[in-house]
């Protein structure tokens, strides 16, 4: 395992931000770790990259512990935490070997003109990062978390504060970076998380309340109701859909167009096709709604 987290609690005074945490994350695995504020999702970044100690439990990266063994443990984790800070008066390629040097990298400069090219800082390397755009400096962070060739990256909210343009440029190099390390990554952005991870962590409150494949927690979520979009050609009378066998709720959204709400015991839209024939309405249109990913969040969240 690359990551194992095993019962961790954090406590701030008579707060608890972390509850009997536990998970662990496979080699070559992108985990999206998702939470509402304060679900205490950085803690647990801090907690695992050593900048902080659990209360209790324990936290292994590559098989060594992060308390006891904090210095093998940085030799194989990258982190970029949320706030990115950076020497604004250093100028890139100067900050970059800087960290490298730290590192002790044998290749120090050959790995700096690397990690130039990898995340797209050639033309703004001879430049001091406080005259970077935000984009830009999220690019220095990342090459600097990659700098030693972690086998593990941790990244708390890469995107925030960025426009959409910027967004696409570091997600996309996010991805590209996840097919050869094992990444946990921190976001509000629901579309980040589905083109980027095969993964979802969710906390709340200090503890897990969902951990499954991105695609099947969705799947899951959504089968517990159907939902379907149809559009007759006429309107029927409301009474008479919501009688229809298997359908527990309809609404109608504008002139001819229902939301349609039934149980999960079978497959509603054949009743629904059937109900039409008898009526003599003719179908136009119909579709099987799944929930987005911000509909599994906010209803995991709720709850």
């Amino acid at each position: 395992m690359s990551i194992e987290v095993n019962q961790v609690t954090k406590v701030y005074g008579e707060q608890k931000a972390l509850k009997d945490v536990s998970f662990s994350i496979k080699t070559g695995e992108v985990v999206g770790f998702l939470g509402p504020n304060g679900a205490g999702k950085s803690t647990l970044m801090k907690i695992i990259t050593g900048v902080i100690p659990p209360t209790s439990g324990q936290v292994k990266v590559e098989g060594f512990d992060v308390v006891t063994d904090d210095l093998e443990v940085k030799r194989f984790l990258g982190y970029l935490p949320e706030n990115n800070p950076l020497y604004l008066d250093m100028f890139v390629k100067e900050y970059l070997e800087f960290v490298a040097g730290m590192y002790h990298l044998p290749n120090k400069k050959e790995r700096v003109e690397e990690m130039v090219l990898k995340t797209g800082l050639t033309l703004e390397r001879k430049k001091k990062i406080g005259a970077l755009s935000k984009g830009y400096r999220q690019r220095v962070g990342l090459a600097q978390a990659l700098i030693h060739d972690p086998k593990v990256l941790i990244l708390d909210e890469p995107t925030s504060g960025l426009d959409p343009n910027q967004i696409i440029e570091i997600r996309n190099l996010i991805t590209e970076i996840g097919k050869e390390k094992t990444i946990l990554l921190s976001t509000h952005i629901m579309q980040e998380v589905k083109a980027i991870c095969g993964r979802i962590i969710i906390i709340k409150s200090g503890q897990i309340i969902a951990d499954d494949a991105t695609g099947h927690l969705q799947q899951t979520l959504s089968e517990e109701q159907q939902v379907v979009l149809i559009e007759f050609n006429s309107d029927p009378v409301e009474s008479e859909l919501a009688q229809v066998e298997g359908i527990t709720h309809v609404k109608r959204i504008k002139d001819n167009h229902w939301i349609v709400q039934g149980t999960t015991g079978k497959d509603i839209r054949q009743d629904l096709f059937n109900f039409a024939v008898s009526k003599q309405i003719a179908v136009l249109s119909m579709q099987k709604k799944e929930k987005s990913l911000e509909e599994v969040f906010q209803e995991l969240t709720n709850k």
